[in-house]
């Protein structure tokens, strides 16, 4: 899925240290399957009073907005497929576990990194009702707009940048060598035939 704009109600989550228990229990470790996990995204903080992801206000979220260290603990990737299922495309938070960022990556998750300080002005916009609660994330600009005017600038590798906006996912962009390829193994047959299964 190609990303350039996200627009639209944000959940305004606002912890730190959120870890990847936390986004999806180990109880929901047992299915190879990424459909259906979002039932039990952040099931622990829910259970422990965090009532952003059950208030009406912000449901069909596709943004959400974290604090520092977002991703920590154990490497699932369910946590990233728990993401995806819930509908969120993008998180916002000023740090990322690497290995929860690589695998939100990999399944189409902007992780857009901000400045510490600009996560509480984004909370109180996420916050406020109607129109004032609406965050746009531009990924070609790499700016996150507010209807007060705040334009916060977001850093993300530009790799990963351009595989999102073009919808790239790793088989995807294998298949961008497939001249490259093709002609390897025209090569390969013509003088290691052997390894061509080609005798």
């Amino acid at each position: 899925m190609t990303m350039a704009v996200v627009a639209g109600r944000a959940y305004p989550l606002g912890l730190s240290n959120v870890d990847t228990d936390q986004i999806i229990g180990s109880d929901w470790l047992k299915t190879i399957s990424k459909v259906g996990l979002g039932e039990g995204a952040f099931a622990a903080l829910r259970d422990n009073g965090v009532t952003v992801f059950d208030d009406e206000r912000y449901k069909g979220s596709e943004i959400l907005v974290a604090g520092a260290n977002f991703g920590c603990g154990s490497s699932r990737e369910h946590a990233a497929w728990a993401i995806v299922d819930t509908g969120i495309r993008v998180v916002i938070a000023p740090s990322f576990s690497d290995i929860f960022s690589s695998n939100a990556f990999k399944n189409g998750i902007l992780t857009a990194v901000v400045d510490e300080a600009a996560i509480s002005p984004l909370m109180a916009v996420a916050s406020a009702d109607g129109e004032d609660g609406l965050l746009k994330v531009d990924l070609i600009d790499q700016i996150i707009e507010t209807p007060d005017g705040q334009r916060r600038p977001f850093n993300i590798d530009p790799f990963r940048r351009e595989c999102l906006i073009e919808g790239l996912d790793e088989i995807a962009l294998t298949r961008t060598e497939d001249p490259a390829i093709s002609a390897h193994e025209a090569r390969v047959s013509l003088v290691e035939p052997w390894l061509a299964g080609a005798v």
